[in-house]
């Protein structure tokens, strides 16, 4: 098929020439019966006509030409006599041209009806729903076709067109279609849901959930975008406003949808690898550009996200710590990760102040519920207080109690004391054993660390530097010291000695 503009080669069925780009308008092959009864008629009036001519007669056969060419004669004869003011009867050449006036006459009937039905939105349609049942899908693409253009404004003929190209298995000509729909301002929302819901499924089906989003956003379309918001990657949405803070400032990063959040403060973009929010982003001291993206369920990833901070913080930070607040199940130290100068700390849930504990280093958590709060103060002036809420629970049979008590026996065994009281001299000054809390010791396991104390007359406590170590699950009790770093080390207690283990 060759273009009629400028008479490059055109596959078949093509609406324009891809060298021009001229349209083509495809004139709809005649209609078999109709062609075949203009033909029957055309042969029947030739037929009648020809009757009473020579060539009529030749056509049916007849042998006696020199007779019927008399008759002729003698009738015309007679004519003149009997009708002087008539005219004579038509010469053989006028009724030749007479039946080719009726054969023009019956193409131009037929040119006509042609004309009609390319002209016809109705017999278009019809014509395309005939061949589409007939699985003559080009004609019906050919009918399909001519309908949109006799009226451009009904989206439903092209929803037609785009059906019959599925079933011909182009499904780019189909996708096309959808997404020309999908752009048609005077698509009701009935036809855009259609339109969207056709497309979606032919991404999702090729798993490409990137086009499904940037189909949804690219549209406009708020009603569409909120029934499909679950395929759409929005960037995430930033708590605090870029620009200069005085004071620390705890950012959040929400995004919606199910997914996760991957932000960096380097200026690197994020991805998968990057940090993933789980938590505020302390905006403390100095200058911060983060950068933020939200990756879906789908894997979709959206736009990244930025802004850029500058803090200028004169207050008192909060001490970092090492425990968050929570269950634990073994012996676990508290320690403070931040400046550790001037850090003051509670255990009763009242705020530190000059008199509470100082910090000095990592703090054993006790059994047990506990709280503390700890916090900075420098001249007078007491920053941020983290508060931690703790317990530690330790699955055995052997209590603190029964540590101390093995403790006391061993005092008793090796002479220390006379008596469980802690006596030892005829004074009133006694020997107590007392439970510190519970550590681990590395490559020896728990131990409860139970500690002397010397208490004279006077009520004086003073620790005699002797401690014990009594091993959680066992009850097995050993000395306890310090080595040169400040480790905890065990000695293994003479053998003789008595221990009351599990009382």
């Amino acid at each position: 098929m060759k273009c009629p503009n400028c008479g490059a080669e055109m596959a078949d069925n093509t609406l324009y020439c891809e060298q021009c780009g001229e349209d083509i308008h495809i004139v709809p092959d005649f209609e078999p019966e109709l062609e075949q009864n203009i033909q029957q008629t055309i042969i029947g009036i030739m037929e009648d006509l020809g009757q009473g001519t020579d060539e009529g007669r030749e056509a049916q056969g007849w042998e006696h030409q020199q007779e019927w060419e008399e008759e002729d004669e003698d009738e015309e004869d007679e004519e003149e006599v009997r009708y002087p003011l008539r005219l004579r009867k038509k010469h053989p050449v006028w009724k030749a041209l007479g039946v080719l006036f009726l054969i023009v006459l019956c193409v131009a009937g037929v040119i006509g009806v042609q004309i009609y039905q390319y002209n016809s939105l109705e017999y278009q349609v019809k014509a395309a729903m005939q061949n589409v049942k007939q699985e003559q899908y080009d004609k019906a693409i050919v009918c399909y076709n001519r309908a949109i253009e006799l009226d451009e404004t009904d989206i439903e003929l092209r929803f037609s067109l785009a059906e019959v190209y599925l079933q011909k298995n182009n499904k780019v000509e189909y996708e096309y279609l959808l997404r020309d729909i999908a752009r048609d301002p005077d698509a009701t929302v009935e036809q855009l849901d259609r339109a969207y819901g056709k497309l979606i499924a032919i991404y999702r089906d090729r798993k490409d959930y990137q086009t499904i989003h940037e189909l949804l956003l690219n549209s406009g379309n708020e009603q569409m975008i909120s029934t499909y918001q679950n395929y759409i990657a929005r960037p995430p949405e930033f708590s605090v406003n870029e620009g200069y803070y005085t004071s620390i400032q705890p950012l959040k990063l929400t995004a919606f949808g199910a997914g996760k959040i991957y932000y960096t403060l380097d200026g690197s973009t994020p991805d998968e690898n990057s940090s993933q929010y789980t938590a505020p982003i302390l905006l403390e001291n100095g200058d911060y550009l983060v950068k933020a993206v939200f990756i879906n369920e789908y894997g979709t990833v959206s736009e990244v996200e930025e802004k850029e901070y500058h803090i200028e913080n004169d207050e008192i930070l909060a001490p970092e710590l090492s425990a968050g607040s929570g269950t634990y199940y073994s012996p676990t130290y508290i320690r403070v990760l931040s400046d550790t100068e001037n850090v003051y700390y509670t255990t009763d849930g009242s705020d530190p102040t000059y008199a509470s504990n100082v910090y000095t280093g990592q703090i054993p958590m006790p059994l047990g519920r506990s709280t503390y709060k700890f916090a900075q103060i420098v001249d007078g002036v007491t920053g941020t207080v983290a508060e931690r809420n703790y317990e530690l629970v330790i699955s055995t049979d052997i209590t603190p109690e029964q540590a101390v008590a093995n403790a006391v026996a061993y005092s008793l065994s090796s002479g220390k004391i006379r008596d469980e009281a802690g006596h030892f001299d005829d004074t009133n000054a006694v020997y107590l054993y007392e439970y510190l809390y519970v550590v681990n010791i590395s490559k020896e396991g728990d131990y409860y660390v139970i500690v002397e104390v010397l208490c004279t007359e006077d009520g004086t406590l003073t620790r005699t530097g002797s401690a014990y170590g009594v091993n959680v699950y066992t009850g097995e009790l050993k000395k306890l010291f310090k080595d040169q770093r400040g480790s905890l080390v065990l000695e293994e207690i003479e053998e003789g000695a008595v221990s009351r283990e599990g009382e």
